[in-house]
């Protein structure tokens, strides 16, 4: 039987039988839903839209790390 709330379809087709959340719980929040949008982007209605999510947290990510490395580049120099 289908549970919607706890074990939704488009995170549980996966051909390998593994449940998403099994392996985003183990990243951080913007790459755990960026996996999340790309695992079941071909599962529902709009792939597009849903690459598209993928990507903006990737992004966000990508963004955090950069000022981080800028941060400790800044406090290496002690400026």
């Amino acid at each position: 039987m289908q549970d919607p709330v706890n074990h939704p379809n488009h995170y549980t087709s996966h051909p390998s039988g593994i449940d998403c959340i099994q392996v985003t719980e183990h990243m951080s929040f913007n790459l755990g839903n960026a996996v999340k949008y790309i695992w079941r982007c071909d599962l529902k209605k709009d792939a597009i839209e849903d690459l598209r999510k993928a990507r903006w947290y990737i992004e966000r990510e990508i963004a955090k790390r950069v000022k981080l490395e800028s941060d400790r580049y800044i406090e290496e120099c002690g400026k």
